[in-house]
């Protein structure tokens, strides 16, 4: 197995850089796993093309503006964790400039480097901590090439967007409407998306990668209803993982945590039978995992008649659902 073997061409118009007005409205290919069929319809299908007896677990993540920048415009900052309201680990741009001992000011909040960890992050010290509503913006993903506006704000965010931390959305569930959700027997979990997630994998052999760790919680309610379910359905590949990781130890019980697992071929998944997800980037973690629970060859074929049919890609893009 290679990176490359996860590689596909992309024409750039494809990529979609704004959302649809109607989240419904979508486009969803089915990918039968039994058959190997695939078709095409309206994410508007959903609740008919899922499965009978598959509980729908969703991640109620809400992201947040974690993107800062310093009063003089000269330093970025993208809040990646907080080990407490004044001790905030951050990606910064450009870090040359930012050695421990330096500070940056975001309005009326100075911060103090304290330290660097090995993935680059600075550890920034706050006086006081800056107001992300007033001073922050979303962290769009890079290939969308625009800055966000005021749209974004709430169509980068699902319509049960509820526990804030994430980074990035879980644009799987960007497609929902209450109305669907209301026809469907569902229930939620937690983990707020890293930017992680957009990290390529440069290695040529995908095990020699360093998979990014998320957090996530499942409550004693949720932990339940799964333990009762027939069969899981995740949304999302940020589901998926916090699922089998759970799975792949013990039974699904409520807890919270972190999870670091790399799900790549070949994979026996042990809590999830149906996954719906977008379509990822070429050679990255989410098309390894993708590949893992429909056969590398099937996705690969279903990514090319995606293309072929002017699907568009990535987070404000169209869907799949596998089953």
């Amino acid at each position: 197995m290679r990176t490359t073997d996860f590689h596909y061409e992309l024409p750039s118009e494809l990529i979609a850089s704004r959302p649809l007005e109607d989240r419904a409205a979508s486009r969803m290919m089915l990918v039968n796993r039994a058959n190997g069929e695939i078709s095409h319809h309206h994410f508007s299908d959903f609740a008919d093309l899922l499965p009978p007896n598959h509980l729908l677990v969703l991640n109620d993540t809400k992201v947040i503006p974690a993107r800062l920048f310093s009063n003089d415009r000269k330093i970025e900052l993208v809040r990646t964790n907080a080990a407490d309201p004044n001790h905030w680990w951050c990606l910064v741009r450009p870090g040359k400039k930012m050695k421990p001992g330096r500070t940056v000011e975001v309005g009326q909040s100075t911060g103090t480097v304290v330290q660097t960890n090995e993935k680059g992050e600075r550890l920034i010290e706050w006086d006081t901590p800056p107001d992300l509503e007033e001073h922050g913006h979303l962290a769009l993903p890079h290939y969308m090439e625009r800055e966000p506006d005021k749209a974004d704000r709430d169509r980068y965010q699902t319509v049960y967007a509820k526990e804030d931390g994430a980074i990035a959305a879980p644009t799987a569930g960007l497609h929902f409407t209450p109305e669907l959700l209301s026809k469907l027997d569902h229930t939620f979990l937690t983990l707020h998306v890293g930017v992680g997630t957009f990290r390529p994998v440069k290695v040529d052999d995908p095990r020699d990668h360093d998979m990014h760790s998320e957090r996530y919680h499942l409550s004693e309610e949720a932990a339940t209803k799964m333990q009762s379910a027939k069969k899981i359905a995740a949304v999302g590949t940020t589901v998926t993982r916090v699922l089998e990781h759970l799975a792949r130890d013990r039974k699904i019980a409520a807890c919270h945590g972190e999870t670091d697992i790399f799900i790549y071929p070949p994979y026996e998944f042990n809590a999830v039978s149906a996954l719906q997800t977008n379509f990822h980037l070429p050679c990255s973690t989410l098309m390894m995992l993708v590949s893992a629970f429909a056969t590398r060859e099937l996705i690969m074929e279903a990514y090319a008649k995606a293309v072929e049919n002017r699907y568009r890609f990535y987070s404000y893009g169209d869907c799949m659902l596998i089953i």
